[in-house]
C-alpha cells in the first residue's frame, strides 16, 4: 500500500481541518481558506471537500497540499506525520476495514436511482433559484431561493460526478448518498412536492 492510499484510508477531511485549525460545524460546513469567506460555504466529507464558493475540491491530500503550499508528496508526508502514521509500518490486512461493494448489478441499478432523484432535485432548485428569486434588495429572501443558492452547485457537482468519475469514486458517492436515508428522504420530498404541484394545477384548472 502506498503513502498516498494509506493516509486517504486512515484520515478523513474534516478531522485534518480540524486539526489544522479550521472549525467544522455539525453539517460538516467551514469557512473556506482559499479564499475571502463571510460564511461557511465548503463542505466536508468523509473522503473529498467542496466549496460552493471558490469550487476548491480534492481529496484530504489535496486539501493539505493546497493550505500548505505543498507537492501533494509533501501533503502526504505531513499528515502522516501529524497523525502518527508510519508507511514503513502499515496496519496488518485483516485490520484493514473492507470496502462494501454491493454486485455490480445491484449497484448499477443505485447509482442510475441516485443520478435520476439528483437531476430531479436539481431542476427544481434551478426554477426555485429562477422563480422564486426577490423582485428588489429589501424583499425577505424565499426558503425555497435560499435553498437553491446553497444547494445548487453542490448537487450540480455530484451529478457530473456520477455521470463521469471513475467508478470506485461513483461508489463512494453512491454509498454517501444512502447513508441515513439521504436519497430515501430526498425521493420522497421530491414525490410529494409533485403531487402538490399537481393538485394545486387540478385546482387551478376547476
Amino acid at each position: 500500500m502506498t503513502l498516498f492510499e494509506l493516509v486517504k484510508q486512515n484520515i478523513c477531511v474534516p478531522d485534518a481541518a480540524e486539526h489544522y485549525g479550521l472549525q467544522v460545524n455539525r453539517n460538516g460546513m467551514c469557512s473556506c481558506p482559499f479564499h475571502e469567506d463571510q460564511h461557511p460555504s465548503m463542505k466536508l466529507n468523509e473522503r473529498y471537500f467542496y466549496c460552493f464558493g471558490c469550487g476548491a475540491t480534492g481529496d484530504v491530500i489535496d486539501f493539505t497540499a493546497r493550505l500548505y503550499k505543498l507537492s501533494p508528496k509533501e501533503a502526504a508526508e505531513k499528515l502522516a506525520q501529524d497523525f502518527g502514521i508510519d508507511p514503513d509500518k502499515p496496519p496488518a490486512a485483516a485490520a484493514l476495514p473492507k470496502p462494501e461493494r454491493p454486485l455490480l448489478k445491484a449497484y448499477r441499478q443505485e447509482e442510475v436511482r441516485c443520478l435520476r432523484v439528483l437531476c430531479d432535485y436539481l431542476h427544481l432548485l434551478e426554477g426555485w433559484k429562477q422563480n422564486c428569486a426577490p423582485s428588489n434588495p429589501d424583499d425577505s429572501l424565499d426558503d425555497q431561493f435560499v435553498e437553491a443558492c446553497q444547494m445548487l452547485d453542490y448537487v450540480e457537482y455530484l451529478a457530473e460526478l456520477l455521470i463521469a468519475a471513475e467508478l470506485e469514486q461513483r461508489v463512494k458517492i453512491v454509498e454517501m448518498l444512502n447513508k441515513d436515508g439521504l436519497i430515501a428522504g430526498l425521493e420522497e420530498r421530491l414525490d410529494r412536492l409533485k403531487k402538490e404541484d399537481n393538485a394545486h394545477e387540478k385546482q387551478s384548472a376547476a
